[in-house]
């Protein structure tokens, strides 16, 4: 046996599956082709994506190893043995890129903390793909993750995101449950200013993709077509009053 620990491997998966592949670079697919141990959010979605990748060890040979926001820490701390017994270990995020809005940073930090090798993988992440499109301040940005589910706390941090804006020139991100999605258009559109500018970016990737930026007097005025139950990051870029 190798004393030679192994890499974490940080595995982007496609933001929607389409026939072909214009989103994973090849030595990517390479890489998870070689892996017979992966950490995943549920086992049947990355088994489709092993499919999609194609060429992969048989999936009765792979290890999976389950990480969720209900795995406990000393779980996660058991998913180290296979690297420090010098196996490469993948972590698929469900889509996009794994610990950014999904599971994993966790046990990013334990391979760190044991000095073992973490290598991200180049592929798609629908944050920094709407924040290209949008044509916001790229400069001073934050991503808030979900917004509160109830109306009146969501409403509240609509208005408290677009003062923040304002006062720091920041492009604010933040995604939604996608069957909330027009709630979200509703509010933005109630309760900010005409001149702050608001941008939803849904399906990205996809061959429906639709990126739409424009001021909320814009967004008052012109009928805009449901987007609920589809993947979207929202937008807000608040101007200097």
């Amino acid at each position: 046996m190798s004393n030679s620990k192994g890499t974490l491997y940080l595995i982007p998966n496609t933001l929607g599956k389409t026939p072909e592949n214009n989103t994973i670079p090849e030595y990517v697919l390479n890489i998870i082709r070689s892996l017979d141990v992966l950490v995943v959010e549920n086992i049947q979605t990355a088994v489709k994506y092993l499919q999609w990748v194609g060429d992969t060890i048989p999936e009765y040979k792979i290890e999976f190893l389950l990480l969720n926001k209900k795995t406990p820490t000393h779980e996660i701390a058991s998913f180290m043995d296979p690297l420090k017994k010098g196996r490469d270990v993948g972590l698929i995020s469900e889509a996009g890129c794994p610990a950014v809005a999904d599971p994993g940073s966790e046990l990013i930090k334990m391979a760190h903390a044991q000095h073992i090798s973490v290598q991200p993988l180049v592929g798609p992440s629908s944050i920094l793909l709407a924040l290209m499109g949008s044509g916001f301040n790229g400069q001073n940005f934050a991503f808030h993750g979900y917004l509160p589910i109830e109306k009146s706390g969501r409403q509240q941090q609509i208005q408290q995101l677009e003062q923040e804006s304002r006062d720091k020139d920041r492009t604010q991100i933040f995604m939604e449950a996608p069957h909330r999605n027009d709630a979200i258009i509703k509010d933005v559109t109630k309760l900010c200013h005409p001149e702050t500018r608001f941008c939803t970016a849904t399906n990205l990737t996809l061959p429906d993709e639709s990126i739409i930026s424009k001021p909320v007097s814009a967004w008052k005025q012109e009928k805009w077509e449901s987007i609920n139950k589809e993947p979207t990051i929202f937008l807000l870029y608040a101007s200097k009053l």
